[in-house]
């Protein structure tokens, strides 16, 4: 490590962009790994709230870039385009030591490659799966960066077959799970019962996830609380704007939900664990259905079974030690061009299956992601209440594969790149 390769050694200024909640877990955790190196360092960009409660000043809000599909793209462009302009000019007025791109790579890798070749020093901090379709965009990866620091250990063969500088340095969340997470501890933290069956339900972080989904999932619910007694079913919400989505999705579906922790219940409900609840009035099925703020993780730790869209919350229901279904629809418009030009180059979507090379968990995408098919796909697990020896000894070693100090990691291979 050489840190006099880093300028203006009196103050350090670090410039970050992260888009969705996963990237302002990320961004947040590697401002603490960097802040104990350099204590008096700053921290500018684009970040949520978890990037602004580590001391960072957010220019925007990560969600402005929580944008997904084509369509959505070129609904969101001239928006997106402005913000990167003023991020840009911001950024070489600035002249930090470096500037670290955290996912979003549609709107990160273009600004790191006009930074770069402005001199300033730039990071891409989440590989793009490369290793899933366009292994050839590598190349043009490392046109933008200076370094890429991979989550995955498959990812940095992939670069060195291009040339390009790319660093292996854990993944955040392996850290963050225990090897055996306290199942009794988390329901206790939500106020669940015991002894009863739970239902995790993680319809996404994205508005358009949860438009495209929320509602499969729901009916998912109606008809499994009508099959397994006492069923309860558990759904963290990423921000006030999904938990208002899905709050509004319920009601068209007839049916409602109490006070979900958030605004001035939000400080009682983090310090106790506790979270009103109003049962589902259905007098087919009245499901119990628990609206919480955040706290997926508990959430996952708690439940014997979870329904997720595809995506970080798979990898998170893995190292959480759980049976999962994992549902993705996206726009017609982006499936059929996707599907289409052939742009795809893997049969499985879920990063558990990814890291496995095989099948581990139930994929249900586009047209098999129904109510139906969802809830047959989770029945037994719910049922049976335990996880297939088999299957925990598999998460149990990709989770081990994945630890390794992630932030100390990241931060290191910032300073020296």
């Amino acid at each position: 490590m050489t840190e006099s390769r880093i300028p203006n050694p009196e103050s350090r200024l670090f410039v970050l962009v992260a888009g969705e909640v996963s990237g302002d877990l990320l961004g947040a955790r590697l401002i603490e790994g960097l802040r104990e190196r350099f204590p008096d360092a700053r921290f500018a960009g684009i970040g949520g709230p978890n990037m602004v409660a580590a001391g960072f000043e957010a220019w925007f809000p990560a969600e402005r870039l929580a944008v997904m599909g084509l369509a959505e793209v070129l609904r969101h462009l001239p928006g997106l385009l402005r913000i990167r302009r003023e991020v840009r000019q911001r950024t070489l007025a600035l002249r930090p030591d470096a500037f670290i791109g955290i996912d979003a790579p549609d709107f990160n890798l273009a600004l790191e490659r006009s930074l770069k070749h402005a001199g300033i020093r730039t990071i891409h901090y989440v590989s793009p799966s490369i290793w899933a379709w366009r292994e050839k965009r590598a190349e043009r990866i490392g046109e933008s960066a200076d370094r890429v620091l991979c989550l995955f250990p498959m990812e940095p063969p992939v670069y060195a077959r291009h040339g390009v500088d790319a660093r292996f340095v854990g993944h955040p969340l392996a850290d963050a799970f225990a090897l055996d997470p306290d199942q009794a501890a988390a329901r206790a933290a939500l106020g669940l019962a015991s002894d009863g069956p739970v239902l995790a339900m993680l319809p996404g972080s994205r508005l358009g996830e949860i438009a495209r989904l929320g509602a499969d999932f729901i009916g998912a619910a109606r008809i499994l609380s009508a099959q397994i007694p006492n069923l309860q079913v558990v759904v963290p919400m990423a921000n006030e704007a999904c938990r208002a989505a899905f709050a509004s999705l319920l009601a068209k579906a007839g049916l409602g939900i109490g006070d979900s922790g958030f605004g001035q219940d939000a400080a009682e409900s983090a310090t106790t664990g506790r979270h009103s609840e109003s049962p589902i009035p259905n007098p087919q099925s009245r499901p119990s259905i628990l609206v919480v703020d955040g706290q997926s993780h508990t959430a996952m730790i708690a439940a014997d079974a979870i329904l997720l869209a595809s995506g970080t919350a798979a990898l998170e229901a893995m190292l959480a030690k759980r049976p999962m279904v994992v549902a993705y629809r996206i726009a017609r418009l982006t499936y059929w061009i996707v599907k289409g030009l052939g742009l795809l180059k893997v049969d499985r979507y879920s990063l558990p299956n990814h890291l496995a090379g095989r099948d581990l968990v139930p994929e249900l995408m586009q047209d098999d992601c129904t109510p139906e098919a969802l809830a047959a796909a989770l029945r037994g697990p719910l049922l049976e209440r335990h996880i297939d020896g088999a299957l925990l000894a598999e998460y149990r070693r990709l989770h081990e594969l994945l630890r390794g100090d992630a932030d100390h990691n990241a931060a290191a291979a910032v300073i020296d790149a």
